[in-house]
């Protein structure tokens, strides 16, 4: 693929490494760079985990999935503490604080506690009798609920150094609230019977029962997820990456717009879209088409934190959009027991309507804040698509597949394989070996914070199933919203309300997956016990735990534009909430009423359009609102901002009254916005028109 001829504010100015820069806002920590033999060592342990799971997926351990989920977390354990850094500097020169951890080896401490992890792992399947403990994985199976003192021991050393993964991995927070359940499940027999979430008491043998021999515990749903799923799609975007599919969609974009005053726009969003096939994270897509992107906006006239706002947004829609969807996504198809396929069916119509907005923004900016038009000199769409098209078709292949019945493992390692396939009809990316298994290790390396992360929440998912926590926070929920009416409809609004800022307070604090899981034991019972369908609660929690990434103040995504363009970071924030209004209306809309399940694509055809085409219409009265422009008309005042933003709030209701009400109030709006057009223009006044050469195109 040849070097497009932008100018030297084109891709090919950036050439740093935008990877140091994503990890800084990832909801994991950067870990270290590992070379000579640790690095060699590392590598090897990676790639076998990768063969290992590659090899799951079509000759299962006869032993069965939880013996698999065994051996594949005594893998990636150790791994974390070779990996990732303590970020303890007890004792160092000032000096070394310039990310000493990130240039040194293992310290003598890592290395002990990824043997403790490698035997506390491996404890239930080792074949060795020790005392009344031991004895293989049979026996260690059969202890359950009565477990010997070394297996406690063993299953408390798990325990702490899972938390010890995850704090070295994703901060402080995510460890205390795993120790927060722990201190529950011990100390909520202390509590007043009489309080809603008292119980009557578990003592730490049975905690740690449930934590290392059930399978709510450790070896849970999320772990199976990570050890079955996660690993493979990292390891398929490794392979997407390395083949040069990130370029080309990056390139595919730029060339699909080429000369208009909303190309720099449609090219930043598109590249999003299509780099979340390859990334599947918000800050890291947010930081790869920033440093491509970014100076093409400059030119065109974006402030930074219009810019950067467009960036956060785009990114983070990555995660919400198929084929490759967040990994909580895999965690809904396991919970609820159905096909991958069907969690992407759902996830696209609210895809369509969340990129519809950040279009729509882009329109609306493009004419009301004087962006120019920018030529971007690249090559034909046409031609790169004859040349490179080739790098759709492994994503194709995936719901192909799947549309056949088989599972998305299958579907992904097949993916997988094409993928590395196709990647020798360009000679500068061809998979070669070495390549090969730098796509296998660095697929397993991507996983590792995630592993850590899905072992850790069995804490939180066995405390809850053994304490009975979930209902009894369900039911103070709905009684909040009781309290203020009984009235069915508005219990139902408002719990959903109330769930939406609890979800969203809870991403602030904890990385994605975790957000899910927690919010699903704890939140989904209460949307559930009201009669929303477990497909509109499942995906109502996974949306809002994704869109902590763009919420305030942590905002990762948003951080990490602000880091690309130079913004200020509250504006940058402010700007990312407008682009990303969408997301955060639409799964209100699927949850409150059953019409809204045509959103997720339930309810046959009838539903579906009426519920799309109305959203649609909705999402755009928000975008005027938002943005005080009507396309094809002109500018929007105060009065017909307020009409759009009343008339897009009761469009998404998906009611015959609240429709109704919201379609006479978009027509008022655009009398208004025509009124004030004509009378601009019969006084002389131009309406706000940017600025741009004569003769441009503006599209």
């Amino acid at each position: 693929m040849g070097d497009p001829a932008w100018t030297d504010d084109g891709p090919v100015a950036a050439h740093h490494d935008t990877r140091e820069l994503a990890a800084r806002f990832e909801d994991e920590k950067p870990g270290r760079v590992l070379s000579g033999p640790v690095g060699l060592l590392f590598t090897g342990v990676t790639v076998t985990i990768a063969l290992l799971a590659l090899w799951q997926v079509f000759f299962p351990l006869p032993q069965g999935s939880k013996y698999y989920l065994i051996i594949f977390l005594a893998g990636v354990l150790p791994a974390v503490f070779v990996a990732y850094p303590s970020g303890v500097r007890l004792g160092r020169r000032a000096a070394d604080d310039a990310a000493p951890a990130q240039r040194s080896g293992p310290t003598p401490l890592d290395w002990a506690l990824a043997l403790a992890a490698l035997v506390s792992c491996l404890y239930p399947v080792l074949p060795v009798t020790i005392g009344a403990g031991g004895g293989g994985y049979d026996a260690f199976l059969d202890r359950q609920g009565l477990l010997d003192p070394l297996d406690v021991a063993m299953g408390s050393v798990l325990l702490l150094l899972l938390v010890e993964a995850c704090r070295r991995t994703t901060g402080w927070i995510l460890p205390a609230v795993c120790l927060l359940f722990l201190g529950y499940g011990y100390y909520g027999g202390l509590l007043p019977q009489s309080w809603p979430v008292a119980h009557a008491g578990l003592d730490f043998d049975q905690l740690v029962d449930a934590f290392y021999n059930s399978d709510s515990g450790f070896y849970g749903t999320p772990l199976d997820v990570a050890a079955s799923y996660i690993v493979l799609f990292t390891i398929y975007g490794a392979v997407l990456d390395l083949s040069g599919a990130g370029r080309f969609f990056v390139e595919l974009s730029a060339a699909a717009f080429r000369r208009s005053r909303t190309a720099p726009g449609r090219t930043a969003v598109a590249s999003g879209f299509l780099l979340g096939t390859v990334s599947g994270s918000g800050a890291a897509t947010t930081v790869s088409i920033g440093a491509v992107t970014w100076p093409i906006l400059r030119r065109a006239g974006y402030p930074p934190e219009r810019a950067g706002g467009m960036l956060a947004a785009a990114g983070v829609g990555a995660i919400l959009s198929p084929p490759t969807l967040g990994a909580a996504a895999f965690i809904i198809a396991e919970y609820l027991g159905v096909s991958y396929l069907q969690v992407l069916g759902w996830a696209t119509v609210p895809t369509i309507l969340y990129y519809l907005g950040i279009l729509l923004s882009v329109e609306i900016d493009a004419r009301r804040s004087g962006v120019r038009p920018v030529v971007i000199a690249t090559g034909s769409a046409w031609r790169l698509l004859a040349r490179f098209g080739y790098h759709f078709l492994s994503l194709i292949v995936i719901i192909v597949v799947l549309a056949t019945g088989a599972s998305a493992v299958r579907a992904v390692v097949i993916a997988t394989a094409l993928a590395a396939a196709l990647s020798f009809l360009d000679r500068r990316h061809r998979l070669t070996p070495a390549r090969l298994v730098e796509a296998l290790g660095g697929g397993v390396r991507g996983v590792l914070a995630v592993s850590a992360v899905c072992a850790a929440a069995g804490i939180i998912t066995a405390t809850t199933t053994k304490t009975g926590l979930g209902p009894q926070a369900a039911a103070l929920l709905v009684s909040g919203a009781q309290a203020v009416s009984s009235e069915p409809a508005v219990v139902l609004v408002l719990t959903a309300l109330l769930a939406a800022v609890a979800l969203t307070l809870l991403g602030l604090a904890v990385p994605v997956t975790a957000s899910f899981v927690i919010g699903w034991v704890i939140i989904g019972p209460a949307l559930l016990n009201l009669g929303v369908t477990a497909p509109a609660a499942a995906m109502f929690v996974f949306y809002f735990a994704v869109l902590s990434e763009v919420s305030p103040p942590t905002a990762l995504a948003a951080v990490a534009a602000a880091a690309v363009t130079g913004g200020r970071l509250v504006p940058t924030m402010w700007q990312t909430l407008r682009y990303a209004l969408p997301a955060y209306l639409i799964p209100i809309a699927f949850v409150i009423t059953p019409t809204g399940l045509g959103l997720l694509g339930i309810g046959g055809p009838e539903r579906i359009v009426v519920a799309g085409v109305v959203s649609a219409v909705g999402v755009t009265l928000l975008a005027v609102a938002a943005g005080g422009w009507l396309p094809g008309v002109g500018p929007a005042g105060v009065p017909e901002r307020i009409l759009g933003a009343l008339a897009g709030l009761a469009l998404l209701w998906l009611e015959p009254v609240p429709v109704t009400v919201g379609s006479l109030l978009a027509a008022v709006l655009v009398v208004g916005v025509l009124v004030r057009r004509r009378a601009a223009g019969g006084s002389g006044a131009s309406p706000a028109v940017p600025s741009g050469n004569p003769g441009e195109e503006v599209q």
